[in-house]
């Protein structure tokens, strides 16, 4: 049976992880996409930026990647440009994204997913102890 969430997912992340238990303690199996080890398609990337409604620059990810190196942080930079090195560099897509019947959304902090999940826990302690609640 294949979900209808789906999340983008880095397992060295903090944040991915505790989202990713989030979906599951509300009942939900999502389809799991290790992006970093997949990697992107400029369509699948370009309707999670449109569903997130950040826009490109919103979902690229600066620290820790060549964001910098390849000049993609001058305002001046045209969204395609991003979005193709985004696609050629994983590693410049901020995680996790979560897509649900609900939304898109870039979920950081991690309970953010909360807003597009049908049956959200009412209650969750994240992987460092911390309460969420509805």
């Amino acid at each position: 049976m294949s979900s209808d969430v789906t999340i983008w997912h880095n397992p060295a992340c903090g944040t991915s992880r505790n989202t990713l238990a989030i979906i599951r303690a509300a009942g939900v199996e999502p389809t799991v996409v290790v992006y970093l080890k997949v990697g992107w398609d400029s369509a699948t990337l370009q309707r999670l930026v449109d569903g997130a409604g950040q826009g490109v620059r919103g979902l690229l990810r600066e620290k820790g990647t060549p964001a910098g190196a390849l000049g993609l942080l001058d305002p001046d930079v045209e969204d395609a440009v991003i979005l193709a090195a985004m696609v050629e560099h994983s590693i410049l897509v901020n995680r996790p994204i979560v897509e649900t019947p609900k939304g898109v959304r870039l979920c950081r902090p991690s309970e953010v997913v909360l807003d597009i999940l049908e049956n959200p826990p009412s209650r969750f302690a994240k992987e460092d102890g911390e309460i969420v609640s509805l």
